[in-house]
């Protein structure tokens, strides 16, 4: 009997390279919803002489919620009209409904930084899958608190900076990396980067942040949790990706998994599972995001 992918599934199913031209744009919007919003944005595009590719929407209520709809569309030289057609979409389609809205190319990769710490999984896994293509992402900077990862980096032609932290230097440490990333790069990824993020960062660093972490094994906070886990005799272990917010840990989820495990299970497999999972949630996370597959809804997202 034939089962229904996954939707993680499902969205890695559709790789970058499908869209990333220069003449695929996609656009995400936003508004209250009501009547006619897909046929007003359908029909703009079609008279500007666009082909949709995908089209994808949510509503959280369709009498009195808010609407949200990913547009994937092919456009014969999109880089040359994109001015005027965002100006016309402002004016014709987006004021009248107060609708918010975002217009990207597919050709032009996001800029992302990565902090870590000494763990290099999940480091690891996303440097080689943006060298094979797998990520249509550009790496610029690998930010560390440890000089550890330094060689590792450098093997693929990324420039590594470590800014040593410790309680006594962090705002200055902080003040150093910013000056590094504001204004640069359009994501920020922690991967694996033991330090929590201040306000001020927060406030100034100019792009999202997503983070990633174990999860599914909440008693177990602090160090070695995968020791306690054991102790406890866990079933399950798992990870999660999330936007950073100033709320530690509790930003909106992108995505999570888990991976059943047993009681033979010892320590160091429990930790080199939950490295598996951590990395895999933690590509998808970036995927989506560089794709503009997720959209945030107060603390929550509707990834697409």
């Amino acid at each position: 009997m034939a089962t229904r992918p996954s939707a993680a599934a499902t969205l890695d199913a559709v790789p970058a390279a499908t869209t990333s031209n220069i003449d695929t744009a996609r656009l995400l919007v936003r508004c209250r919803d009501r009547r006619g919003v897909v046929s007003a944005v359908s029909a703009f595009l079609s008279e500007q002489g666009a082909n949709i590719v995908s089209l994808d929407q949510y509503s959280t209520d369709f009498q009195s919620g808010e609407f949200f709809q990913r547009t994937v569309f092919h456009l014969p030289g999109f880089a040359a009209v994109r001015d005027r057609l965002e100006q016309e979409f402002q004016e014709r389609v987006a004021g009248p409904v107060e609708m918010e809205w975002t217009l990207t190319s597919a050709a032009t990769p996001k800029r992302v930084a990565v902090m870590v710490s000494k763990l290099d999984h999940c480091l690891l896994d996303l440097l080689w899958r943006a060298k094979r293509g797998e990520l249509d992402v550009t790496i610029g900077v690998v930010v560390s608190n440890h000089p550890d990862l330094a060689d590792e980096v450098r093997a693929f032609g990324i420039p590594f900076v470590h800014i040593p932290v410790s309680r006594d230097s962090k705002p200055e440490a902080e003040a150093r990396q910013l000056d590094l990333l504001r204004g640069n790069f359009d994501l920020v990824v922690l991967a694996r980067y033991m330090q929590i993020i201040s306000p001020r960062f927060l406030d100034e660093v100019g792009c999202p942040i997503i983070n990633i972490h174990h999860s599914f094994l909440p008693a177990f906070i602090g160090a070695a949790p995968y020791k306690k886990a054991k102790e406890r005799g866990v079933k399950l272990v798992g990870a999660t990706a999330h936007y950073v917010t100033g709320d530690l840990d509790e930003g909106p989820i992108i995505e999570q998994d888990v991976v059943r495990v047993s009681h033979r299970a010892s320590t160091g497999e429990l930790v080199r599972l939950g490295a598996d999972v951590e990395r895999a949630v933690l590509t998808r996370a970036v995927r989506w995001h560089c794709e503009d597959r997720v959209v945030r809804h107060d603390n929550t997202t509707i990834v697409f």
